[in-house]
């Protein structure tokens, strides 16, 4: 039979139920059905129930003993405990009117909840009501994807990135805030639209490859690209693209999340500018600290600058004025002519260039002709007519360590606003460099100037020296002739006579580093016996000493060499007198000599004190005595000087083996068959 129930819900009783407990039809028709029903009579005593409300529950209830709300506890959704009398089931059977749409937690027996949306519908016989039906929709699962859908977007749209769905076709379907904070379009100007309208015409490929591989189910992980925003200006963007699939399964779109990466961009530019810019600066000093010429230093620093700052020209402007103090003079020029400059005249004291001159400051001007300071000098007042044309000016001083201005680099460019504030510290960093550098060029020059003065005093003294030391020689041996061999003042003579050879020695040597400082230190060429000669050195200098035993060992035979035999036996003498010299407590001293079919190769050695490696080098260099010499070792350190000198002009090469308490041996070599020019 049928009945319409006061909520006008159609209740159909099958003829073979019994309104109160025969569930034959029930089970048969419902037991299987997804979804979990229950009956219960007029006093909530459940009647039967089905199987899905069984797994529902969490347990078997008992058929007539359980009430409907015996299976669980009751709450409303938000967790606050929900009186029973006020449940859906408890109103239905209190009113007789079904209720729908009232969502309920309910506690299971095992403590896990579930949200439940109940439909409890009354049964009446007649006007009588004989229990309720109900049936319970299981909406956990949905209420979570609401929430993680809620939750979802809630990030999305709070997300500072760019959040952008589209179609396989490129359409897009969804737009955040952030893409409206970074593109500048509302959700309205782009939803339905072609992707396209965000990217750059010579982009559009990246977009056919992007769509190929989410179709693919490829995701595009932080790709650097280019977009455009609503007034077409171009964003550095990292972009990261995802498939989008539906309940089955299939790709339907993409997800992209579009990072602004423009403060990143501009620091990892400004990060490699100031990279380049330091290594210009390094450069810069190099160059200019490797020199020591002033005309060069500032050649190169204002080729330097110029080229770094861009300018059309660069100049810099000696600060050496004239007995009025008005002008200055041009030193250096770089990227115009220097006539340019000349025939307008030196740039005089005027408020422009005064305050670099008076190292007040940097000037940087982006219209130099706008400047309140421009224009009022007589008689051009203003640029001259075919002056080079400048706008855009930077002048930077160029200061000695002592404060003092030593000129000042000046920049120019035809168009305004080249300069900037990066260019001044540039700029400002390089004329340290070069303030140094020219610093040590002054010096260098004194210094210079006043080593011309010490050698040409030198000079002029052993030129001057050589005369009477000469005339005493000559004396002393006519003294030493005429003396009998008995008298006791022949001895003194004769030693006199010694120390006289040894200053005259001394003088000639000094006159050779004089000489070798003006280029004018004479050879004379020739051919001759090389063992013969070395035989000669070696006995003569056994002769005139007696303290060391000098040993010699030639593998030469008869050696004809073409070359200067009197420097080579200058050399000789030079490296035997100092291997006697620096091994005082040693006996003895090894001369060898062999040669090849192009060189002869000479060595001495000694056992003395030797020589630290750090100081070996230097040993050739006109003055330098080896350091921590014991006092009475007397010499100028010139004698080395000129024995590499000799060597050198012979193209052959000098050098020596040594280390501290083991003595040294110098070595020198030179071709058998010298060319003279």
């Amino acid at each position: 039979m049928s009945e319409i129930s006061p909520a006008g819900k159609v209740i159909t009783l099958p003829g073979n139920v019994a309104p109160a407990g025969d569930n034959s039809f029930a089970a048969g028709v419902l037991e299987n059905l997804p979804v979990a029903v229950y009956n219960c009579d007029a006093n909530g005593f459940i009647t039967f129930y089905n199987h899905a409300a069984v797994k529902l529950w969490g347990r078997t209830p008992q058929i007539g003993k359980d009430l409907w709300c015996g299976s669980w506890k009751i709450y409303n959704p938000d967790g606050s405990p929900m009186p029973l009398d006020n449940c859906p089931m408890a109103k239905t059977l209190t009113t007789g009117i079904a209720v729908e749409g009232e969502e309920i937690l309910v506690e299971r027996p095992d403590g896990s909840t579930r949200y439940v949306l109940p439909h409890p519908v009354p049964i009446y016989a007649g006007e009588k009501l004989i229990g309720a039906t109900n049936t319970l929709i299981d909406i956990t699962e949905h209420k979570a994807d609401e929430t993680r859908q809620a939750v979802l977007a809630a990030i999305i749209e709070s997300s500072d990135d760019a959040i952008v769905s589209k179609t396989l076709d490129g359409i897009i379907t969804s737009w955040n805030r952030g893409a409206e904070r970074l593109f500048g379009y509302n959700e309205a100007e782009v939803i339905g639209k072609h992707i396209s309208i965000l990217i750059p015409h010579d982009r559009l490929q990246e977009e056919a490859v992007i769509i190929e591989k989410v179709r693919n189910s490829e995701k595009v992980d932080h790709f650097e690209t280019i977009r455009l925003n609503s007034k077409g200006a171009e964003i550095p963007i990292s972009l990261t693209v995802s498939p989008i699939k539906n309940k089955k399964g299939l790709i339907i779109g993409g997800s992209k999340i579009a990072r602004d990466i423009s403060k990143q961009k501009q620091a990892e530019t400004d990060l490699q500018r100031y990279a380049d810019n330091l290594e210009t600066l390094n450069s810069v000093g190099r160059l200019i600290s490797a020199e020591l010429d002033i005309q060069n230093i500032l050649q190169k620093v204002t080729d330097a600058t110029t080229q770094l700052t861009g300018a059309a020209f660069g100049a810099f402007f000696h600060n050496l004025t004239d007995e009025k103090g008005e002008s200055y003079m041009l030193y250096t020029l770089s990227g115009a002519p220097r006539e340019a400059f000349e025939k307008f005249g030196m740039p005089r004291n005027t408020q422009i260039f005064h305050q670099t001159f008076s190292g007040a400051g940097i000037v940087r001007v982006d219209d130099i002709t706008k400047d309140p300071r421009y224009g009022h000098n007589h008689p051009h007042k203003g640029m001259p007519e075919g002056h080079l044309p400048v706008v855009s000016y930077l002048a930077v001083p160029v200061m000695s360590k002592s404060g003092a201005v030593l000129g000042g680099l000046f920049f120019g460019h035809p168009q305004p606003g080249k300069f900037t504030i990066e260019h001044e510290k540039l700029i400002s960093a390089v004329a340290t460099h070069a303030s140094v550098a020219l610093d040590n060029a002054k010096l260098y020059e004194e210094i210079t100037l006043l080593n011309s003065k010490k050698d040409d005093f030198i000079g002029m003294a052993s030129h001057e020296l050589k005369t009477p030391v000469t005339s005493i020689q000559g004396y002393l041996q006519i003294v030493e002739r005429s003396l009998a061999n008995d008298d006791k003042n022949k001895l003194f003579v004769t030693k006199a006579r010694n120390q006289v050879g040894k200053l005259a020695a001394l003088i000639a040597d000094l006159l050779d580093v004089s000489k070798i400082q003006t280029g004018k230190l004479p050879f004379s060429y020739s051919k001759f016996n090389a063992e013969a000669l070395i035989a000669e050195v070696v006995e003569m200098m056994r002769n005139s000493q007696h303290t060391h035993q000098i040993r010699l060992e030639q593998e030469l035979s008869t050696l004809v060499i073409n070359a200067d035999q009197q420097r080579l036996e200058q050399v000789i003498i030079n490296l035997v007198s100092n291997a006697i010299k620096y091994s005082p407590d040693a006996k003895e001293i090894i001369v060898r000599a062999d040669a090849t079919s192009t060189s002869l190769h000479v060595s001495v050695q000694d056992f003395g004190i030797g020589i630290d490696k750090s100081q070996q080098e230097r040993v050739f260099t006109r003055f330098y005595r080896v350091e921590n010499l014991a006092a009475h070792m007397s010499g100028l350190g010139i004698g080395l000087y000129i024995s590499h000198e000799i060597v050198n002009r012979h193209n052959g090469k000098i050098w020596l083996e040594s280390s501290p308490g083991a003595g040294s041996t110098f070595h020198f070599q030179i071709p058998i068959n010298h060319q003279t020019a």
